[in-house]
């Protein structure tokens, strides 16, 4: 069986209730989140073979934690302990023409203390054959860029498949160095991009006009925009990019496009309304990609995988998409009606 292995940050989530503005009401639900663990949890409801690997310190929040990943099947064997902390993000969901908030609360967490040589990435790797990690960990710290870089050193050392979501996050790089300086780097390892125009931009510093003019989408812009971040990176194999158009906070379009070096292909567009939780959208959509590059021959067919694992995404409360392969294909057979399944 395929093994995917993720690396990163797993936080705890506080967000406020509903769509509550943060403290409206003396409560926030606490849940845990993260970019790559919430690949991890995604590619494991799918049945595949799955380990995530970060580090944790040593108290019941951790622990309880652990036991979540764990009870999804994951494999948390190598995870790291130190005396940092659990970083934690606080969630305000926005509604209608207010837009949702995220403030971090990771400085000095365990991940961001974490130095290399304390996570042993051979030992992690064994018997995998492919690794994901995003932008967002490089941004926490110097030193967890320098555990990002060992990470993908030594899976293409190792023969994996290596995967990157790109995923800048401006409010993270604080640390004195560009994300153009350490992305571009790490991205000469990376077989598989995932993006959107920003990442491209503040990420790899690749400029392109590829944004939404007048509600409409010009797929021209984001086919010149793959061709030349494949050819800046002659090493990587494809690159997908998502394409959102935000009519409001609850109101998107959501389709995405993949090229290969030879096609470049562009997915169905779906209208989802009503959106109940977009946070991990873009992973739910890194998990469907991963989970079809892997079992299905065309990557046409992987894309429309993805993008539909991700609409799914929209609908489900918290991180994790909790959806099963056979729900993600019924939407891609054009089963969208949301009628009871009796």
């Amino acid at each position: 069986m395929k093994k995917v292995v993720t690396f990163g940050e797993i936080m705890l989530r506080l967000k406020s209730p509903g769509m509550e503005r943060f403290f409206q009401s003396p409560s926030l639900e606490a849940t845990f989140g993260g970019g790559e663990a919430n690949v991890c949890v995604s590619l494991a409801n799918y049945g595949m073979e799955t380990a995530f690997v970060t580090a944790l310190p040593k108290n019941d929040v951790a622990n309880a934690c652990i036991r979540e990943l764990r009870g999804f099947g994951i494999d948390v064997s190598n995870i790291a302990f130190n005396d940092g902390r659990v970083g934690i993000y606080f969630l305000e969901s926005g509604a209608n023409q207010r837009p949702s908030k995220v403030i971090y609360d990771r400085a000095y967490s365990s991940i961001a203390i974490a130095k290399k040589g304390e996570i042993d990435f051979v030992k992690a790797f064994d018997g995998a054959t492919w690794f994901h990690i995003t932008g967002i960990t490089p941004a926490i710290s110097e030193s967890a860029a320098e555990l990002s870089l060992e990470a993908v050193q030594t899976a293409k050392k190792m023969g994996l498949t290596v995967s990157c979501d790109l995923n800048y996050r401006k409010n993270l790089w604080k640390y004195g160095k560009e994300a153009k300086e350490i992305m571009r780097e790490l991205t000469k390892y990376v077989d598989v991009i995932i993006a959107n125009e920003e990442d491209c931009q503040k990420s790899l510093g690749i400029e392109n006009n590829s944004h939404v003019e007048g509600g409409v989408l010009d797929t021209k812009k984001y086919e010149e925009l793959a061709k030349e971040v494949l050819k800046q990176f002659p090493d990587s194999k494809k690159i997908a990019i998502t394409l959102r158009e935000s009519k409001s906070a609850t109101h998107n379009d959501w389709s995405a496009c993949i090229y290969n070096g030879e096609e470049f292909y562009v997915s169905k567009k779906y209208e989802i309304k009503n959106i109940i939780d977009r946070v991990g959208g873009g992973d739910s959509f890194a998990a469907g990609l991963i989970y079809g590059l892997n079992n299905y021959e065309k990557d046409s067919d992987a894309l429309e995988f993805a993008v539909a694992a991700s609409c799914l995404k929209h609908s489900i409360l918290g991180d994790y998409n909790r959806v099963s392969v056979s729900e993600v294909t019924s939407l891609m057979g054009g089963d969208g009606s949301g009628r009871v399944q009796r």
